[in-house]
């Protein structure tokens, strides 16, 4: 079953991703290096609630 998330900026906490993920293969939650508009630059953002 698939769940929608929304990935959030560890640099500024600017919430600005959403996206789905897979509960069975991912049950932590997810961590990706993405582009945030904020901060104009790569940083890791993680899932948020």
């Amino acid at each position: 079953m698939r769940v929608k998330i929304t990935l959030a900026c560890t640099d500024c906490k600017q919430r600005n991703y959403d996206m789905t993920k897979d509960k069975k293969t991912h049950p932590d939650r997810m961590e990706t290096k993405k582009y945030c508009k904020f901060c104009r630059t790569h940083t890791m953002h993680k899932e948020t609630k």
